[in-house]
């Protein structure tokens, strides 16, 4: 009688290394069944950009696998309903998985889970995302942390690092089962294929790359130089190689912490990487036990918030036409290459949230779908911070200036020479606000405001009142606390 297989159900967890699904799976010393099912019904469909890194990231996924002597098998549809399907084709009887915690998905899982164990199949979730499950970090009344130093400490006290590891170096798996031909699930752009500036490596070889160029050069001065959109490496870049599982968490953290040990980097730059893998998990745990933040603010107050309908500047943002040009920079960079400046994502949200006046959920669905790091909990808390609205936000009246932050973060401006060049020849001392040149300086560097490059869109000034002004409406507080950051 032939042994039965086990099911390894790949969701957001597309790594061989520190899977614990996996190991799990290969205690079990049966053939294992490594299935990956595109199934869209039960959550928020992925954006376009996430759709192009799947793609890479199970070609990756398939190639590892076939090195260990396995393969992935791909499926689409309704999960359930495609593991039962496996199920009677191969008469696996125990499924494994890394759980998701976002709140539909965390529901799916145990309805999931409740529908196998009536076919007598076993399924067994484990944690392969995040430092701990949301729930295991509570506050001293037994609620959840609303204000992130404190979740870190808690965190950071309480969260224990398991053992890395390597995973099988052989996986035997049937070669009957039959696959969908990946080819077939278009996540890849066509006609036009607007990815051709994504410069990113998708997989599990991509993520350690990545986290090994980081820890040897930018964690020295990461806390100083992440501010800075132009200084090349001064980012991890890991965030989408951390939203599909490509890597642990817990690996970039303690490879932080042994080169702080090393003397490659001071323990100071070792704790703010580490605080900012950690407001990721802040995020996570928010969305677990607050489901409601991803369609409604987090500060109810804020629901009442007299948003304008602008279509026109809402098209010019999204486009990087705003007259700005530290805004279009980001916006642009963001169109061009999936991804943007965490610095200029705080620019360009508060831009459209503040001196747009317009709703933060626009904003936000619009970086679902471009953003290859598009994560539901880390894209709804962020927008929700500089809204004012979310958890330990960033209060509404801290309005960044996009002049000055442009002069204090692009000094020298190669960031908005890079994704702006048609003001490249337009000097420093007016490149963030070119509509204040000289007539001669603008013809100078063959500017023409309003054909070459869009006047503002929106007065500064104009617009820091028209939304502290709205702010009042909602919380009674006046204009005299405004930031002009």
């Amino acid at each position: 009688m032939a042994t039965k297989p086990v099911i390894l159900w790949f969701r957001r967890d597309l790594r061989l290394h520190d899977n614990p699904a996996l190991n799990h799976a290969a205690e079990m010393g049966r053939p294992i069944l490594p299935v990956y099912i595109l199934d869209e019904h039960f959550e928020r469909p992925m954006g376009a950009a996430s759709r192009w890194w799947l793609d890479k990231s199970l070609r990756a996924l398939e190639a590892a696998l076939q090195d260990r002597g396995s393969r992935l098998i791909l499926r689409k549809g309704n999960a359930l309903n495609q593991l039962q399907a496996l199920i009677g084709e191969t008469d696996a009887d125990t499924v494994f998985m890394n759980r998701l915690f976002e709140p539909e998905a965390f529901e799916h899982d145990a309805e999931i889970a409740h529908a196998l164990k009536a076919d007598g199949v076993e399924c067994l979730g484990f944690n392969g995302a995040l430092l701990c499950r949301p729930g295991a970090v509570l506050n001293g009344s037994g609620q959840p942390y609303k204000v992130f130093t404190p979740f870190l400490r808690a965190l950071l006290a309480t969260a224990e690092a398991p053992a890395h590891t390597t995973g099988p170096r052989q996986i035997q798996t049937p070669k009957t089962v039959q696959s969908d031909d990946l080819d077939s699930w278009k996540l890849h752009p066509r006609r036009p294929d607007w990815s051709k500036g994504f410069d990113w490596t998708p997989g599990e070889d991509g993520a350690s790359q990545a986290l090994s160029r980081f820890i040897s050069s930018g964690l020295k001065t990461y806390a100083k130089d992440r501010d800075f959109p132009d200084r090349q490496g001064a980012n991890s870049r890991l965030s989408p190689h951390l939203h599909w599982g490509e890597i642990s968490p817990w690996r970039a953290i303690d490879r932080a912490r042994q080169a702080a040990k090393d003397g490659k980097a001071s323990e100071s730059e070792a704790d703010k990487f580490i605080a900012e893998i950690s407001w990721r998990e802040f995020s996570a745990h928010l969305l677990h036990h607050f489901p409601y933040i991803t369609e409604r603010a987090f500060r109810p107050e804020y629901d009442a918030m007299p948003w304008r309908k602008d279509d026109a500047s809402l098209k010019a943002w999204r486009q990087g036409r705003t007259g700005y040009p530290l805004v279009d920079a980001g916006m642009r960079q963001l169109w061009t290459t999936g991804w943007m400046h965490n610095r200029v994502r705080m620019v360009v949200s508060s831009f459209l949230i503040k001196h747009l006046l317009i709703d933060w959920r626009e904003g936000e669905a619009w970086f679902w779908d471009t953003l290859v790091d598009a994560d539901r909990a880390s894209n709804v808390q962020n927008w929700q911070w500089v809204a004012g609205s979310g958890a330990d936000a960033s209060p509404f009246f801290r309005i960044f200036n996009p002049i000055t932050q442009g002069e204090k973060f692009d000094p020298d401006g190669g960031y908005v020479r890079r994704w702006v060049p048609e003001l490249r020849r337009l000097p420093d001392r007016w490149l963030q606000s070119p509509w204040t040149a000289p007539a001669e300086v603008l013809r100078d560097a063959g500017i023409v405001l309003g054909r070459d490059y869009p006047k503002p869109i929106v007065e500064h000034e104009k617009a820091r009142h028209r939304a502290l002004a709205a702010l009042k409406t909602v919380s009674g507080r006046g204009d005299d606390h405004s930031d002009r950051d």
